[in-house]
């Protein structure tokens, strides 16, 4: 990890820099695979099966036997940890349900919204060198818990052209009948256009590299929702002389094994601690069976000591980590006062494993910055707020002059005319 003693303000934009790789070219493979789908379907995913996860497959959708065989093939200890990760996320997450929300705004004239489940969504899940079975969980758990009508799940084959089967353990579990063998940019575009096999959805969810988050992008452009541009996974530990450096180095560890584009940061106020942990890197990275992933992303990552927590706090709602672990005596002063992150995890025996796994908050986040502007996924991420009113004959005289009013005043006859017909009717 490369180190920074005090860096200026100034210096805080290029050491901050995302590992991303040169857009355009990501874009120009995007579109031709979304071109290809949108054109030929099936035809197209199968193509691109073959090219980018090496297995020929022409029938997509997993099968009750696949589905069986998956359960018989994992371990009960597995299967009870998957289990208790659902009842917490299952318990968090129905816990984030609003009442509808109705007012009387003027005498007569009643308002109200109400939260209706978006009726199609797709799910992508990462498989690959780390099948993200818990990611289910994430998005699957609360996709029931809102009512989505119909729940499309893609997640890319093995080699022999299965998928993992933890992935299919927790999708049964969680209620998934529609889940489909094929990965990368061309789940994205069959989800976007639907083909002969896959359905199309209304809004895509998920995690995934580079390709995937510009797949999810250009989804947008086709009348596609999704939930962020979640990319990368990424994490910042902010930690002073009190924090442990065993646990720190640890946290780091868990995220740089996500990826080689995967980024992690250690700011301290401590020059100790730094060194600590830097020892501690070194000795627990031997020991991962993912190393040379891991070692990698340490190249990508940075250690940075700042003399005060006020300039450290500045750094960190400028960089708007997706993760944010806080290991200081006042972390109180943190936790009040950060306005960018994706996830924040409090205190020496918090870590942000939990979060990944079993404590019940969601680990989809928002990745490169994007902390800034978007929320991880939540509850309402699945449904949509429809605003409703109920007018009466004294409400629209009461409100009705003013409508008048202020539609003639921007050249709208027709505006004015809908209230002044009613109220003449009066």
């Amino acid at each position: 990890m490369k180190k920074f003693i005090k860096p200026q303000r100034s210096e805080w934009e290029d050491i901050l820099k995302r590992p991303l790789k040169e857009m355009r070219d990501i874009e120009t493979v995007v579109d031709s695979v979304f071109s290809r789908v949108q054109k030929e379907g099936d035809a197209a995913v199968a193509e691109y099966t073959l090219k980018f996860d090496g297995v020929s497959l022409t029938d997509f959708r997993v099968s009750p036997e696949e589905f069986e065989q998956a359960e018989s093939s994992i371990s009960e200890e597995l299967k009870e940890a998957i289990n208790k990760a659902k009842e917490n996320i299952e318990k968090f997450h129905k816990a984030q349900r609003t009442a509808r929300v109705e007012v009387e705004t003027t005498r007569g004239v009643l308002c109200w919204q109400e939260k209706r489940a978006i009726q199609k969504v797709g799910l992508y899940i990462p498989g690959g060198t780390a099948p993200l079975f818990s990611t289910i969980l994430m998005l699957a758990v609360p996709a029931a818990i809102a009512g989505c009508e119909e729940v499309v799940l893609c997640s890319p084959p093995d080699s022999s052209g299965a998928i993992h089967p933890a992935i299919l353990y927790t999708a049964q579990l969680c209620g998934l009948e529609k889940v489909f063998k094929i990965g990368g940019i061309q789940s994205v575009a069959a989800m976007t256009f639907g083909t002969e096999q896959i359905p199309a959805v209304y809004k895509i969810f998920g995690p995934g590299n580079q390709y995937v988050t510009a797949a999810k992008q250009l989804a947008t452009r086709y009348g596609v929702a999704i939930d962020m541009p979640a990319g990368p996974s990424e994490l910042l530990v902010v930690a002073d002389g009190s924090a442990n450096a065993t646990f720190v180095a640890s946290d780091l560890l868990s995220q740089a094994e996500h990826g080689e584009d995967s980024q992690v940061i250690l700011l301290t106020t401590s020059t100790a601690l730094l060194e600590a942990v830097e020892t501690e890197i070194v000795e627990q990275l031997q020991l991962l069976p993912r190393k040379e992933i891991a070692e990698k992303a340490i190249g990508n990552s940075r250690m940075i000591y700042v003399e005060d927590d006020k300039t450290a706090l500045d750094l960190i709602n400028e960089y708007g980590p997706e993760h944010f672990i806080v290991c200081t005596k006042n972390e109180g002063y943190y936790a009040d006062n950060v306005r960018n992150a994706g996830s924040v995890f409090l205190g020496n025996y918090t870590p942000e494993s939990a979060g990944d796994y079993a404590s019940g908050t969601n680990h989809t986040l928002p990745t490169n910055g994007y902390a800034k502007q978007y929320s991880g996924v939540n509850l309402d991420s699945f449904t949509k707020s429809i605003t409703f009113q109920k007018i009466s004959e004294e409400g629209i005289q009461g409100i009705g002059p003013s409508i008048e009013v202020m539609a003639e005043a921007e050249g709208l006859r027709a505006h004015r005319n809908a209230v002044t017909l009613r109220l003449n009717s009066l």
